[in-house]
């Protein structure tokens, strides 16, 4: 992928599918299918919530968040009081669980918010939140199957644990294929030189702490077995 596809702000190396309904890399679509295929022959309706997204959507998200337009969640899921917050722990706030424009691993078409369409009753608003995947959750079927077979597709799991970074996401899956090159392949200097011509709210916060948030919010992540 060349610099405008890692940022997002291009979108020559992802492909619309049709069912499941969302944007990927041309590289991941045909394991994705497959990977619905077989989900579905065990009951599981493999939706994905979220596939490839570009750097506006990335930084619409970013600012509504900084704003106090969206919620806040700490790190252990409680809501947040925005206007409490002072800049640098807004900072993190937002980091724990979105990730910062030109940096997501959703700009590059290989990751994927899934979950089960077939469990989800009529009136359930998903949240995509640990509780819905844990063992008395919505979605502890799809986890389990998820646990035992996404590798066979070449998928795994960047954020299983805490690593002090971003959350843990057990809806999250990414296609090591293209993810891994991609990681290694966007540079600190790339991330900056697009986040200092952005609209970015926060922007002096951000940049005087991108190097902690490349390491610690980018590169820790939880690596295929």
């Amino acid at each position: 992928m060349n610099e405008l596809e890692l940022t997002g702000r291009a979108q020559t190396h992802v492909v619309a599918l049709e069912n499941p309904r969302c944007v990927v890399h041309y590289a991941a679509a045909t394991s994705v299918l497959a990977m619905c295929d077989a989900a579905a022959r065990v009951g599981i309706q493999l939706a994905i919530r979220s596939g490839f997204r570009d750097f506006e959507t990335q930084l619409s998200i970013w600012n509504a968040k900084w704003r106090g337009e969206r919620t806040l969640l700490s790190r252990v899921g409680t809501v947040l009081d925005h206007s409490s917050l002072a800049p640098d722990d807004l900072l993190d706030a937002i980091l724990s669980w979105s990730a910062i424009p030109g940096g997501s691993r959703h700009h590059w078409g290989s990751d994927i918010d899934v979950l089960d369409a077939a469990t989800v009753p009529a009136d359930y608003k998903v949240q995509l939140i640990p509780a819905e995947y844990a063992a008395d959750g919505i979605f502890s079927k799809l986890n389990l199957w998820l646990d035992d077979h996404a590798g066979e597709f070449g998928f795994f799991r960047p954020y299983q644990v805490d690593r002090g970074g971003v959350m843990p996401e057990p809806w999250h899956l990414s296609y090591a294929p293209v993810s891994l090159p991609a990681m290694e392949s966007l540079s600190l200097a790339s991330l900056r030189k697009v986040l200092e011509s952005s609209a970015i709210e926060g922007k002096p916060q951000i940049l005087a702490r991108l190097p902690e948030i490349y390491t610690r919010f980018m590169l820790a992540i939880d690596m295929p077995a």
